[in-house]
């Protein structure tokens, strides 16, 4: 009598745990010099290292002089470092490009055109159709509430709705980040307040990553995800820290009164060992 013969199972591949999310930037030791007012080369960055996942908001702060600016204009492509690498993707930064939108503190809109124009302007350069970049620009208006004053001149708008348009212009591409460079410093504190909750607003909905440039504690707690604490004259990444709050986030919350005093600490420290 034959014995049975034992059941196997057909040879298969085991599957293989999903490995981490290539992340949208990745910054690699990277260091820029600049030439001081007397000639000499100043270090505006050192060895400076740290990654960002697609969709994460990211805050940088620092005391004036810390390479934030300089950090986030590598990212954008504006500079090249002179050491180190900056990929999106995985591909060497090498310029700028539509899907690393920039917003700056000074707006820096046309003057002579209108809110729409100014939001086409970078579509236009990419010859995009005229009815399909006025479509488009359009809805980025809407997205910023701004739809009403599409055909308005940036001298009859206010420093908020300036910024809303500078934003709309920065997200009609589509962007997979957001490079925010001070951007709410120059309105009151009641917009400021009205400028946070909408950005908060537009990035859950859209998905972007961004990376916001802020010296106010109080704006980086209530916006960030992640908060990169940057020591003065080049000293690179002196701590992050990670926001386990949820959103919306309140300010009179004690563990967002405690994120604040750990932030205010570490930036007293960096300050005081320069």
């Amino acid at each position: 009598m034959v014995a049975p013969r034992a059941h196997t199972e057909p040879d298969v591949p085991l599957a293989q745990a999903p490995g981490p999310a290539q992340p949208l930037i990745d910054v690699r030791e990277v260091s820029q010099l600049f030439l001081g007012s007397d000639g000499k080369a100043v270090w505006a960055l050192r060895d400076v290292s740290f990654s960002i996942a697609p969709g994460e908001f990211v805050c940088l702060i620092g005391p004036s002089g810390c390479g934030k600016t300089t950090l986030l204009h590598l990212i954008a492509g504006f500079l090249a470092p002179i050491r180190g690498e900056v990929l999106f993707r995985g591909q060497r930064v090498a310029a700028p490009g539509p899907e690393r939108g920039v917003v700056f503190q000074d707006y820096a809109l046309f003057a002579w055109m209108t809110a729409r124009q100014n939001v086409e302007f970078g579509l236009k350069m990419r010859r995009v159709p005229r009815a399909a970049r006025r479509a488009q620009a359009l809805a980025a208006l809407e997205a910023v509430q701004l739809s009403a004053d599409a055909d308005r001149y940036p001298h009859e708008l206010s420093g908020g709705m300036r910024q809303r348009v500078a934003v709309a212009r920065a997200l009609v591409n589509r962007p997979a980040l957001l490079l925010m460079d001070e951007p709410f410093a120059a309105v009151d504190a009641m917009t400021r307040a009205t400028l946070q909750s909408e950005l908060l607003r537009l990035w859950q909905d859209a998905g972007f990553g961004v990376v916001f440039i802020t010296h106010n504690i109080d704006e980086a707690v209530f916006l960030g995800q992640r908060i990169i604490v940057m020591g003065p004259h080049g000293g690179g990444i002196t701590q992050q820290t990670h926001v386990g709050l949820p959103y919306p986030r309140h300010r009179d919350d004690r563990a967002f009164g405690a994120i604040y005093a750990e932030l205010e600490h570490a930036l007293h420290d960096a300050g005081s060992s320069a």
